[in-house]
């Protein structure tokens, strides 16, 4: 039996005998649009062998396009109602047992998916976007690339790149695991409720690792240091890590970083850098 996908009149059923009432704490907008879905699961590249993980399927929109291609998807929902709804959903849409696997938890505090999965693809919740996706880089190895829908000016963000006014913490944090791109822009109107705010895609594509975790946490610490004082230099930053300004300066330099500018020009490269000269003080 082939995958059938969800219209918007049964999504409005089925949230009205769940009787949800979508929250904004756990960031519920629900995707209603097939197409839109669709479109998703071909940028994402899935095909039939890989196994997805899906953060948040809500209601099952993009759970179905998802199972219409790969034969195993592995979907986290924290909320209950919907969790055993959507397996529920699945069945009657001519998915079986084998092809998903339901996962009612906080996203953030998984730690392991049965069956490595290879792809990533989620509706993220604006309010915890970021640290979603870092985490899921983190933790998943195995996920080798994918698709996220967050929030425009969070999109934009993430996908940024060194000198641009909106690179910060999470444009360099993301750029340890991953190379990221900005995709298309996503209506308003495919939400149910409709939003405040615009939505994007970003693409991810995992890329080899930069250092070990011992680095990956010294690096990050003089990211989040670095960004929390932008209008300053480096050397002034620094300066406490180091002993003071002149030894700051002189780290910088031995890293190949002039210490006069600021954070906001480096790359994830230039902080692990510097993360390595800190190391052999």
């Amino acid at each position: 039996m082939s995958i059938t996908l969800i219209g918007v009149g049964e999504i409005r059923q089925i949230a009205e005998s769940l009787q949800l009432r979508p929250t904004k704490s756990l960031g519920q907008n629900f995707v209603i649009d097939s197409n839109t879905c669709q479109k998703i699961v071909r940028m994402a590249g899935i095909s039939g062998s890989d196994h997805v993980v899906e953060i948040g399927p809500g209601l099952g929109s993009l759970t179905l396009a998802l199972l219409q291609v790969s034969d195993k998807v592995t979907a986290i929902e924290i909320d209950k109602r919907l969790a055993d709804q959507l397996e529920i959903t699945a069945r009657a849409h001519g998915a079986s047992s084998e092809d998903l696997k339901v996962i009612n938890a906080d996203a953030l505090q998984v730690d392991e998916v049965a069956g490595k999965p290879n792809k990533l693809v989620a509706n993220l919740p604006y309010n915890i976007s970021v640290p979603v996706l870092l985490a899921f880089l983190q933790k998943f190895e195995s996920i080798t690339s994918g698709i996220v829908m967050v929030q425009s000016e969070v999109a934009e963000r993430l996908a940024a790149k060194p000198g641009s006014r909106i690179y910060g913490v999470p444009s360099a944090k993301a750029a340890w695991w991953a190379d990221l791109r900005l995709g298309d822009s996503v209506s308003r109107s495919v939400f149910w409720p409709v939003p405040k705010v615009d939505s994007s895609l970003v693409k991810f594509t995992r890329h080899r690792p930069l250092g070990d975790e011992a680095l990956r946490k010294m690096t990050f610490d003089l990211v989040d240091r670095a960004f929390g004082q932008r209008r300053k230099m480096l050397r002034s930053i620094y300066a406490e890590l180091a002993g003071g300004s002149a030894q700051a300066e002189q780290l910088l330099t031995s890293a190949g970083i002039e210490p006069t500018i600021r954070g906001e020009a480096l790359s994830i490269d230039d902080f692990l850098a510097i993360a390595r000269q800190l190391d052999r003080c």
